[in-house]
């Protein structure tokens, strides 16, 4: 079975190898030159424990190969990116022209017994318009068009085990196309199951995210009242998680990456009246960057003094920038008037967004440091932070 990943980013790429390793004949599409032709020269081009060998390895066994031109397949997996984007009335919206722009280059090669898998995460009923999208450049009916949704369920860093471990949920238009995508995933999978439903139950990646955003808000938001109080909300929180059935998760900057901060979004476009606690919820995560921004230049000694920021990326030691609450930071206090430097070990360019990037030695020269994320650089440097006035978002220091 010859099987096309359309799109080669931060989980295109790793669905492309693990496909390989499954023993499927594998193309990796993009529509980026320079990711085709440095994937061709050898090299992946993100940051994944482990994902370079097993790249070499599938490609050395021929099962893997990449190309700028989509031709014929068995089975075509979409993995495009789905931001959001805000109309003209401040709405969040969700931004499907790169699945569309996948599902009409699909189209023009498919054939009726292909299977299309969206593999990105979107709102309920993108599966209904992909379908009608292939079915009018490919002239086969749309109820005859073999559909798919499985957004992946993996965490950057661990992702090579979690594609081949955790369950994955397979929403399909037909009963024809879930047993067809089913059939792909346990080769895959090595541990986990399949389960199978209904295109609609694209609400359940949408779901698992917004459970994890609405958590990760009632700890940001513990932290701003525990800042008024006087309280170190890390060792409160560390109190109450004593308590056998309460795990509140650890507060942070805000939420960042291309998942928990926009999935939630996604219910509250077709939703608006219903989901109150998903916009509070929302609101809290992305005003906590601002939160942090009025207690640093509060704490600052001099407006003119030099801020530190310790991590650039949305988690620790990845290289996704995406969404990060800590870039949103050094903006805003950037329009603060604040001259601010950053260290993200894990970003290759010298200035990330108009931030300066620079090496963990030349940020510990700024006047103050902040704390953003807990990359192991900075853990097992905890002795020369403490030696700086620094506000802490993640209690590394703890």
């Amino acid at each position: 079975m010859k099987i096309t990943v359309m799109g080669l980013g931060y989980i295109g790429l790793p669905t492309a190898i693990t496909l390989a390793e499954a023993g499927f004949e594998v193309c990796g599409f993009d529509v980026n030159k320079k990711t085709i032709e440095t994937l061709q020269g050898g090299h992946i081009h993100i940051v994944e424990p482990g994902l370079q060998e097993a790249f070499e390895k599938a490609v050395a066994h021929g099962h893997l190969h990449f190309s700028e031109e989509l031709g014929k397949s068995d089975v075509f997996y979409i993995s495009v990116p789905t931001p959001f984007f805000e109309d003209e009335n401040g709405s969040h919206k969700a931004d499907l022209r790169f699945v569309e722009s996948a599902g009409r280059m699909a189209g023009k090669v498919l054939e009726p017994s292909n299977l299309v898998i969206l593999e990105s995460t979107v709102p309920p009923h993108t599966s209904e318009m992909l379908a009608r999208v292939l079915s009018e450049e490919s002239g086969i009916p749309m109820n005859e068009i073999h559909v798919a949704h499985c957004p992946e369920r993996v965490i950057p860093g661990n992702m090579m085990y979690e594609l081949k471990n955790n369950d994955r949920i397979v929403g399909a238009r037909t009963p024809e196309a879930a047993e067809m995508a089913a059939s792909i995933y346990e080769k895959v999978l090595e541990k986990g199951v399949v389960h199978k439903t209904d295109d609609l139950t694209e609400m359940c990646k949408l779901t698992e995210n917004t459970f994890r955003d609405v958590n990760i808000a009632y700890a940001n938001e513990l932290s701003v009242i525990c800042d008024k109080m006087g309280i170190d909300v890390f060792e409160l929180i560390k109190l109450a998680n004593c308590h056998p059935r309460v795990n509140i998760l650890t507060p942070g900057v805000g939420v960042g990456g291309h998942c928990i901060a926009v999935d939630p979004w996604f219910i509250y476009e077709q939703f608006p009246a219903e989901a109150k606690v998903i916009l509070a919820a929302r609101e809290r995560n992305e005003n906590k960057p601002h939160f942090v921004a009025d207690k640093v230049v509060a704490k600052m000694k001099k407006v003119t003094d030099t801020v530190g920021v310790l991590g650039l990326s949305y988690k620790p030691d990845v290289d996704d920038l995406r969404e990060s609450p800590s870039i949103e930071l050094c903006h805003i206090l950037q329009e603060k008037g604040v001259k601010v430097i950053a260290c993200e070990p894990f970003a290759k360019d010298t200035e990330v967004q108009n931030i300066p990037n620079v090496s963990f030695e030349e940020v510990l020269k700024a006047d103050y440091l902040v704390i953003t994320l807990g990359h192991t650089l900075f853990k097992e440097n905890k002795d020369k932070i403490a030696e700086k006035p620094y506000f802490d978002c993640v209690g590394l220091m703890e």
